[in-house]
């Protein structure tokens, strides 16, 4: 009897502590994006180029295996999720004022925000010019502004 109590137990935990798989990212209905302060909205898939193959029969190279990420002109960043295989780009544009702060101050609260909640969602993100803004990124970013972080305990 104990070993099963113990059994049922062990399980118990185990289901609890299982990782949740990360949520997508949330993209901004059609209907809410004229009055929205950040627009998430899904990028279309760019097709692959076309190699033609050489003449002189060689092999054409192998494809990359990820297309580079280009950020719209509209968009200060793009938010890069991979699930099941397929790849899905999210581009995250702010209000002209928000906007321009980012592009200007990319450490301030809202830009870094938006961030997190791509990673949050197992996301990476990318800004002008395919740049990834990494956590030594994020780093150097905490390093200008002074944060005040609260953790309970």
């Amino acid at each position: 009897m104990q070993r099963i109590l113990l059994v049922a137990v062990v399980s118990t935990l185990m289901w609890a502590c299982a990782p949740t798989p990360p949520e997508p990212v949330p993209v901004t209905p059609a209907n809410e994006v004229a009055g929205a302060a950040v627009v998430r909205r899904t990028l279309p898939d760019a097709p692959p180029p076309v190699v033609a193959a050489a003449r002189s029969g060689t092999p054409p190279p192998a494809p990359a295996s990820a297309p580079a990420v280009v950020v719209p002109a509209e968009a200060i960043y793009v938010c890069v999720t991979e699930a099941n295989g397929v790849r899905q780009q999210t581009a995250i544009e702010f209000v002209p004022k928000v906007g321009a702060l980012c592009r200007k101050h990319p450490e301030m609260g809202p830009c870094q925000y938006e961030r997190e909640v791509c990673r949050r969602a197992g996301g990476r993100v990318y800004a002008a010019g395919g740049v990834e803004i990494t956590q030594a990124t994020e780093d150097e970013y905490d390093k200008k502004v002074l944060r005040v972080r609260f953790k309970a305990n």
